[in-house]
């Protein structure tokens, strides 16, 4: 059995990896057809755009790893149904459960792979293909409104008019207010740089307004340094979507923006995909052998492959479309993330219970 299993798992791999990098290979033709607008803009040039879309890959690897289990699995039992090898091996001896548990540990192995890369590859590789196009166009990281940045830190309300690649910020306006909402000190600067080691911002050239009862009293200073719970890392947030982002800066930026009274909805809901998205490698994997047809007719092999197929895009756009309602209708989030990926293993593990009872 320890042979027959490591066959398999062979063949599964290398099923997926040729499935894994022809979608790969799709989608970065789409990210340099869309690119292509931005191609001559500033140093944004050939070179550029490949680097760019090379570090979306990573990225796109994360979310097509399901998919490319699927339908990987797929191809290879059905190669294996074609040449008579998968009927060879269950009249050897072999139960469908030790398939099942053979595909159950492929499942796994790929679900570590997909949560590493989506805690550490997928992140920092977006962020810096969003940093080398920012940088070559010579554009701002973020201006969610005309007026620039807006973000609440304790009784700090703090506008950002631009931020460049390499953090800097300009145009900083920090407004504060005392425990009555009452505003009492404004200050604007018109450039910031982060100092790592006093993990303060120096602000430069400040304008500084203090409101007295009735009074104003207006100064300038030429640098000043200023403590704020905003971090580079809060802001890099900004550089990618949360569905990119990792657990643990999720969770940090969740607990800032709940420190600040802010709705968190659209990042708890990406933090739950994240956890559980790992198990969607597990029940494509159980959807996979599904649908393996149980002989070598060229009719199974190909039903069967194209409606698994179907049902691989189809659990593809139904995590986005779950994740897009949750938030439009304000569902749980742990619902809105998990549930196509529950739905999808139930009915893998029944019609795997239905096919054993045949």
């Amino acid at each position: 059995m320890k042979l027959i299993r490591n066959y398999l798992l062979r063949r599964f791999t290398a099923a997926t990896v040729f499935v894994l990098i022809s979608l790969l290979g799709l989608y970065g033709f789409f990210d340099a057809i869309q690119q292509l607008p931005s191609l001559g803009k500033g140093n944004f040039h050939a070179g550029t755009l490949i680097t760019y879309v090379l570090l979306q890959a990573p990225g796109h690897a994360y979310e097509l790893m399901p998919l490319a289990v699927l339908i990987g699995a797929m191809v290879a039992m059905s190669q294996l149904a074609g040449s008579s090898e998968y009927t060879a091996i269950r009249t050897s001896g072999v139960s469908l459960r030790n398939i099942a548990s053979t595909k159950l540990l492929f499942g796994g192995v790929i679900a570590i792979i997909a949560l590493l890369l989506g805690e550490f590859g997928a992140p920092y590789a977006e962020q810096q293909a969003e940093r080398i196009k920012l940088h070559a166009t010579h554009s701002l990281v973020a201006q969610e409104f005309r007026s620039g940045l807006w973000v609440k830190d304790d009784n700090n309300i703090i506008n950002i008019g631009e931020m460049l690649p390499d953090n800097t910020l300009l145009g900083i306006r920090i407004q504060t207010y005392d425990k009555d909402y009452r505003l009492t000190r404004i200050r604007y600067a018109e450039r910031a740089q982060y100092l790592p080691d006093s993990q303060e911002w120096r602000l430069q050239n400040v304008r500084q307004s203090d409101l007295g009862a009735d009074s104003v009293k207006v100064g300038r200073i030429a640098e000043m340094n200023w403590h704020s719970i905003l971090q580079p890392e809060l802001l890099s947030v900004l550089l990618v979507v949360p569905e990119q982002m990792s657990a643990l800066d999720l969770m940090t930026y969740i607990e800032h923006l709940r420190n600040n009274s802010q709705k968190t909805q659209r990042y708890e809901i990406a933090l739950w995909s994240k956890l559980f998205y790992p198990l969607a490698c597990i029940s494509m994997a159980m959807v996979a052998l599904a649908f393996t047809p149980l002989n070598g007719r060229h009719n199974d092999l190909g039903i069967k492959l194209f409606a698994g197929i179907c049902i691989g895009i189809a659990f593809h756009f139904s995590n986005r479309l779950f994740g897009h309602m949750g938030l439009l209708y304000n569902w749980n989030p742990i619902i809105s993330a998990t549930l196509p990926t529950l739905l999808f293993l139930a009915a893998g593990v029944a019609a795997i219970s239905r096919q054993e009872r045949r």
